[in-house]
């Protein structure tokens, strides 16, 4: 079952993939992957997990000193407590933050707050909407996260291009610059902040050595969409029209709705201020912001009686707006690289790559290659446990020296976890939000911006290796 299992995972990437042909939904097929990768774990623990010597096992059944035990209960209370438990809460967080975050943002728009931001955006020119969306979504996703970044994109990209089938591209390029904006910031994605709290790479050194090459690798997809995607001179297809929400806006007084948009702007931006002062997770953040809004507009529709149906705005109805299968799609690919991860398999994965390449860019080059298909948390969090961070000496190899702190290894790497993931849309936690929130295919994204993703991707590392 050791081998099966990366066999059952890839099967169910290309089911994904092929989700418009083979008629079942994604959601369905990453869970049912994931169930079936941890009942393998389960029936066949002794030889993925003993017979192979899991160094992690062994280390726990030491610890909480159950090796008196049958070696089934050994196996069983491993994967439960040590492994399972603690992959679901970690996956929870990420699940808890993307639907708060949602939420946030359907709250906010709901409320006129996007109206006022895609007024500085509005052109009817497709080019130029291109480059502007790009370039906020690049130097948004830095200041938030590229996850945050996009899902408030998308809503302001909402307001701009009602025609869906002009909508898909922009958002497509969202993923595209945001992901390039989260590899230069220590806050733009979570594998970046992995990195930097794990004292590999300074903030400053990241944003000075990243920056020029995640430019690069959105410059380029940018420059050829801008000839290939959209011909000179082309308009917007259909201008944008009141929906009968936004009539019940010009109602709501404009001192609340600029408090509304503070609020939900302040719950995403302060992320990672909150997580350095409380040490608690990143979803607690936009949770309590979620409250401090639920809190204000109740009160605000309690003053207010003069609006007409006011309670399809209301927080509590606004929860329906959720995409639950999303969050179920995120559910089943996370956790079935959690049991990849439980399995050893992408430890062997690892070790190969360092058998294989002696060259440490060329590590962190092929990792974000892999990244296009597979978590960059987990690839990193794996990468990290496997170099650690060597101290720096006059004495150390030129090898091990892109190893130490701020060393070439971590900085490429910085760059390639996050970029990489823009090759399919299902690489990234942003892909993914943004093909659930546009319903994008992976055939859709796989035909059109693979290849400039792709080109992208080459031409920073180009950049960022010539620079080193």
């Amino acid at each position: 079952m050791y081998y099966v299992m990366p066999v059952v995972f890839l099967l169910g990437i290309v089911a994904i993939a092929l989700e418009d042909i083979i008629k079942i939904n994604k959601s369905a097929t990453a869970l049912f992957m994931c169930v079936v990768l941890w009942l393998m774990l389960m029936f066949d623990g002794q030889n993925i997990l003993v017979e192979r010597h899991n160094p992690l096992f062994y280390q726990f059944v030491q610890q909480m000193g159950i090796s008196n035990l049958p070696l089934r209960d050994q196996i069983n209370t491993y994967l439960t407590e040590s492994a399972f438990v603690p992959h679901l809460g970690d996956v929870a967080e990420t699940l808890f933050f993307v639907m708060c975050s949602m939420l946030i943002v359907s709250i906010v728009d709901k409320h006129g707050g996007f109206a006022a931001v895609a007024t500085y955006l509005k052109t009817s020119d497709k080019r130029r909407l291109l480059w502007s969306i790009g370039l906020s979504s690049f130097f948004f996703s830095a200041l938030l996260d590229n996850l945050a970044a996009a899902i408030v994109l998308i809503a302001v990209l909402r307001k701009l291009v009602p025609d869906r089938t002009d909508r898909m591209k922009y958002a497509s390029i969202i993923v595209i610059a945001a992901n390039a904006g989260g590899s230069w910031s220590p806050i733009g994605d979570v594998t970046t902040l992995l990195l930097w709290t794990g004292g590999n790479i300074s903030a400053g050194h990241q944003i000075t050595h990243v920056f020029l090459p995640a430019f690069v690798n959105l410059l380029v997809p940018l420059t050829i969409a801008h000839f290939w995607l959209f011909k000179k001179g082309k308009t917007l297809r259909i201008e944008s029209a009141l929906t009968k929400e936004d009539e019940y806006v010009r109602l709501i007084p404009m001192k609340s709705r600029v408090i509304i948009f503070l609020i939900g702007f302040l719950s995403l931006a302060l992320v990672p201020v909150f997580q350095m002062l409380t040490h608690l997770p990143a979803f607690m953040c936009v949770l309590l912001g979620l409250v401090f809004l639920w809190i204000y507009t109740d009160s605000m529709y309690g003053e207010i009686n003069y609006i007409e149906d006011s309670d399809k705005l209301r927080i509590s109805k606004l929860f329906q707006t959720v995409d639950l299968p999303t969050i179920f799609f995120f559910l089943g690919i996370l956790m079935s690289v959690a049991a990849l991860q439980t399995g050893g398999q992408l430890s062997m994965f690892a070790d190969v790559l360092s058998s294989t390449f002696k060259q440490p860019y060329l590590i962190s080059f092929l990792i974000g290659a892999v990244s296009s298909v597979v978590d960059n948390v987990a690839l990193v969090a794996a990468t990290m446990g496997m170099y650690p961070v060597v101290e720096a000496s006059a004495s150390i190899t030129p090898y091990l020296q892109a190893f130490v702190a701020d060393g070439g290894f971590w900085t490429f790497l910085a760059y390639c976890a996050v970029t990489g993931g823009s090759i399919f849309i299902i690489g990234s936690a942003t892909g993914v939000t943004v093909m659930g929130l546009e319903k994008i295919s992976f055939g859709y994204y796989f035909k059109r911006f693979t290849p400039l993703a792709l080109l992208g991707y080459i031409a920073g590392a180009a950049v960022f290796i010539l620079l080193g």
